[in-house]
């Protein structure tokens, strides 16, 4: 990295564009796991201390965050939907 000019390092590349294409399958395979051993300790703690009412709340929450992480193509049509929203001009 010494040796290379600073005009070549700081040349923007050719496709100087943002790439997401993959980042929902990226937080997917980073996040679904965590979530789902973090729901497994909280629900058996819920179980154990006999909260049965903060259980089902806790599972009906886990349920619909459970929605973004597994359904496909979820994450992407929210984010369009609130772009759209917004006024972003998608293409």
């Amino acid at each position: 990295m010494a040796s290379i000019p600073h005009e070549i390092l700081a040349a923007p590349a050719e496709n100087d564009e943002l790439q997401t294409d993959q980042l929902a399958d990226w937080l997917r395979q980073i996040f679904g796991p965590l979530f789902l051993v973090i729901v497994s300790i909280v629900a058996i703690f819920f179980l154990f201390t006999r909260e049965i009412t903060r259980f089902v709340q806790f599972i009906v929450l886990a349920i619909g965050i459970g929605v973004v992480f597994y359904v496909p193509n979820i994450i992407e049509t929210t984010a369009k939907a609130i772009a759209k929203a917004l006024g972003v001009d998608i293409t």
